[in-house]
């Protein structure tokens, strides 16, 4: 048995996605040891897993790409936050790999210093990817902006012609970081982003072919595994058997950004459909909004939406990761209202499977949102399909599985 280091970002919606993996380790055998972002700490040891925070430094260092006025200014952002933390997360890791005296380390995809020690060390090591890939491929639209795939002359001249943009702008901001960081370990110099993704051994996407768009092939390391399965646990509220409407769950993003309109619209304009609204806004009180307190509406700050999307007709999101495979995984329809990160992305590619609905933030109102959940809630169909496919994905077990592949093929000096 091995001795696994688990490191995330510091973001629930890095965290959960893996915690199934690490008690899907434990319970064969392996000691599991995890740095994640300090409120989450005992959460984790409530599972039986070792668990410390990671450095406070790097969780002070909060995402900010918000504060940018379009998407470009928002990737900006948060590659120079992927940066300046990772930066910190060298001393950070290599001090908890001496604590643990690790056997492999399975890192978060944005932990940019985790990569490069972990490639550094020599140990078997995997990245895990909570969000669509932005890895190039033909077909592919460039990651960030969200455009419909298209096959046409003029789409694919429109895609190369963005895709360098995008990237020559990652490129600049994001590589002088990460060549400093791997400079310090004596690692060779990386020319691109796209470097950077391939260079794992294993990278364990948390996503299917289902809700992805064709590629001719993906790269060896990768390995897609379906959307991850552990929320923390939870009963449903008392208040849940009361509701006599369909219900509608609307939720807001953890990470600040500038989604509350998403609630504002939901709290107006969804009642009138004859559903009930029950709508997290966790970056804001609930005491914010004005209609939280009408018939048919509870807004709480958190909740744990296992047991809400269990018995919900569609979800209303940001298009966050996390809460979008969650409502797919139930069969359930979604309208997503993209604000910014991946989002984009995410409302695209639910849009492109016939799962949902894509809202621009620059049109929602009441009345469009209302318009848009009854037009997703005759998407049923799709969200079931998709359903379908992320139950035979493999999950943690796949996880785990690829994480033993690794270490059996470790060399006898390392082992």
């Amino acid at each position: 048995m091995a001795r696994i280091l688990i490191y995330t970002s510091p973001a629930r919606g890095h965290l959960y996605p893996v915690i199934g993996a690490a008690v899907e380790l434990t319970a064969r055998g392996h000691e599991v040891h995890v740095r994640t972002l300090a409120p989450e700490v005992d959460r984790v040891r409530a599972l039986g897993l070792s668990a410390e925070p990671i450095a406070a430094a790097i969780e002070a260092r909060e995402m900010d790409d918000w504060r940018g006025g379009n998407p470009m200014e928002a990737l900006e952002l948060a590659m120079k936050t992927f940066g300046e933390r990772g930066l910190l997360e060298v001393d950070d890791v290599g001090a908890a790999m001496e604590a643990t005296q690790a056997d492999a380390l399975l890192v978060d995809t944005n932990s940019w210093g985790a990569q490069t020690i972990a490639e550094a060390s020599g140990l078997p090591w995997a990245t895990f990817q909570p969000y669509f890939t932005p890895l190039p491929a033909p077909g592919v639209p460039p990651f960030g902006p969200g455009f419909r795939r298209s096959t046409s002359a003029p789409g694919r001249v429109r895609d190369a012609l963005l895709r360098r943009l995008i990237f020559s702008k990652m490129d600049r901001v994001a590589m002088p970081a990460v060549n400093e960081m791997r400079a310090r370990l004596g690692l060779e110099v990386l020319g691109s982003i796209t470097d950077l993704l391939l260079r794992p051994p294993r990278v364990f996407y948390f996503t299917t072919e289902a809700l992805e768009y064709p590629r001719a092939h993906w790269p060896e390391s990768f390995r897609l595994v379906g959307p991850a399965r552990w929320v923390p646990p939870a009963d449903p509220p008392e208040w849940l058997p009361e509701i006599n409407r369909p219900i509608a769950l609307v939720t807001c993003s953890t990470e600040r950004q500038s989604d509350r309109a998403i609630v504002e619209a939901a709290l107006a304009g969804l009642p009138r459909n004859g559903l009930f609204v029950v709508a997290t806004s966790a970056a804001y009180g609930p005491e914010e909004f004005t209609g939280a307190t009408t018939p048919n509406c509870r807004v709480e700050r958190y909740l744990s939406h296992g047991p809400i999307v269990e018995c919900a007709r569609v979800v209303v999101c940001h298009g966050g990761m996390g809460i979008t495979q969650r409502a797919l995984s139930q069969g359930v329809p979604l309208v997503i209202v993209p604000y910014g990160r991946d989002q984009l992305e995410v409302a695209r590619r639910v849009e492109h499977a016939g799962a949902g609905v894509r809202l621009p933030p620059s049109r929602l109102s009441a009345g469009t949102l209302a318009a848009a959940v009854t037009r997703a809630e005759s998407m049923t169909d799709g969200a079931k399909r998709i359903a379908a496919a992320f139950a035979t994905a493999g999950g943690d077990t796949a996880v785990a599985d690829g994480l033993e592949e690794l270490l059996e093929r470790r060399p006898a000096t390392v082992a």
